[in-house]
């Protein structure tokens, strides 16, 4: 009965249609002590299924995060119980039947126990089942570390303290980039500029001398002016 196929198939069509519970019974399963919200890790918690027949058993069930049901216990209606594996007994549940209402024991509530509990009653061939009951461990917040206010005796004072603000720290590298620009681009500036200097007074130089060869004649057929030589006369 415990890992039976059918009886999961079952559930899970319970849980999809939820058309099946039917209007005759109305089942719900609650935390024994109303006052409980949320288990304690190690907790004796106890649930109870209220609204079953008095002469039909009721399986008790676990859905976990992932959505995966867990068969935890069946109580018949003559106070028997069968737990997981066949067994009579569990090292982690208990279980007992009072009257017409079905109680299930978590012996020390574990990260393992969290998930939805359901309580299921089949009667006529007809699955009921109550809502389910959420039990999970409430997340633990870790406080964030406490800085100790500046006293006298650490030397630090009211105008001190303003130099350990993150502001004061941005405003500090603020001023090294900016101090590192001025290291860095004034030369490089100072450079570009004498490069410039020494471009333009090189290119005067150039006009100038051109200036000076242009100066010069040339004859008109391309040869130099020179005077003719009279020739030797001859006796």
């Amino acid at each position: 009965m415990a890992g039976s196929p059918a009886l999961l198939l079952l559930l899970g069509l319970g849980l999809c249609y939820p058309g099946m519970q039917g209007q005759a019974y109305r089942m719900t399963a609650r935390f024994r002590d109303s006052s409980i919200t949320q288990p304690r890790l190690g907790q004796r918690l106890e649930l109870e299924c209220v609204g079953a027949r008095e002469d039909s058993g009721v399986f008790w069930v676990r859905q976990d995060k992932d959505g995966t049901l867990h068969f935890i216990v069946f109580i018949s209606a003559l106070h028997r119980t069968t737990f997981k594996g066949n067994e009579k007994t569990s090292t982690r549940f208990e279980a007992r039947k009072f009257s017409s209402v079905y109680y299930l024991v978590v012996k020390s509530f574990t990260r393992g126990d969290e998930g939805n509990y359901f309580c299921l009653m089949s009667s006529n061939q007809v699955l009921y089942f109550s809502r389910g009951q959420p039990a999970f461990i409430p997340a633990t917040i870790t406080p964030a570390p406490t800085v100790p206010a500046p006293t006298a005796q650490s030397g630090i004072t009211k105008n001190d303290s303003c130099l350990k603000t993150p502001d004061s720290e941005t405003s500090k590298k603020k001023q090294l980039n900016f101090f590192c620009n001025i290291f860095i681009w004034v030369p490089l500036s100072g450079a570009c500029l004498l490069l410039l200097i020494a471009l333009i007074v090189t290119a005067m130089l150039c006009q100038q001398t051109r200036r000076r060869r242009c100066r010069c004649k040339r004859p008109v057929n391309g040869k130099p002016n020179v005077k003719p030589s009279t020739p030797s006369q001859h006796t």
